[in-house]
């Protein structure tokens, strides 16, 4: 995190949150707030963790020959139902993944938790509360809420967003080309977030509708 006597925010939820009129990130993501700094997310969220998923390199030709650039791909998250995802390019690795991890926060999303199995019951939020879907590119990923105990049935990226997000138990279901990290990525993080969408009725939501 960058140290807070540095930051000077250049918009008005920057400066609510730095003066800490603002001291929920929950508050800004409800009131439909675009987040355009991402040391508000450093300030409302010092514990946040990280995980470089990918980097990819490609060539290209400049008039000085060929140069290098970097992608990379990242997802970070508390682990209590903030969770982001974005890539980032730049000529070195380690730039890329840092404007990854800019990205990221800007993009970060609350992800309510639930126990919508039919199976367990227990009302506790260690699942989802409905099943979800999400898509990018080719790749199709299904998420289902699981009974305690379960983990997480999924693929590799999949069991490392949902785990970042907090999410203890769920059946997961990927198609496509699924070996793509970005788009795989995306998709999972799709599924969870089109929970945002949706109004619910009760705590963790028996029925949902469209907003």
């Amino acid at each position: 995190m960058d140290d807070e006597a540095e930051w000077i925010p250049k918009t008005e939820v920057g400066a609510k949150v730095k003066s800490k009129e603002i001291i929920s990130l929950r508050e800004i993501l409800e009131q439909g707030k675009p987040i355009l700094e991402y040391q508000i997310v450093d300030f409302l969220l010092p514990e946040l963790k990280e995980e470089v998923l990918g980097i990819s390199s490609t060539q290209r030709m400049t008039a000085n020959g060929r140069k290098m650039q970097y992608r990379a791909i990242v997802v970070i998250g508390d682990t209590h139902g903030y969770v982001g995802f974005a890539s980032g390019k730049a000529d070195e690795a380690r730039p890329a993944i840092e404007t990854a991890l800019r990205n990221a926060k800007k993009a970060i999303a609350y992800i309510p938790f639930g126990c919508g199995s039919w199976e367990c019951g227990c009302g506790a939020p260690h699942s989802i509360p409905i099943k979800l879907e999400g898509k990018s590119g080719s790749v199709k990923v299904t998420l289902k809420p699981a009974p305690r105990g379960v983990g997480i049935a999924g693929n590799d990226i999949v069991k490392k967003v949902l785990g970042l997000a907090g999410v203890k138990d769920v059946w997961s279901q990927c198609r496509g080309k699924t070996a793509t990290v970005y788009n795989n990525t995306r998709a999972t993080f799709n599924a969870l977030n089109s929970l945002n969408r949706m109004r619910y009725h009760g705590e963790f939501g028996a029925k949902k509708e469209s907003v």
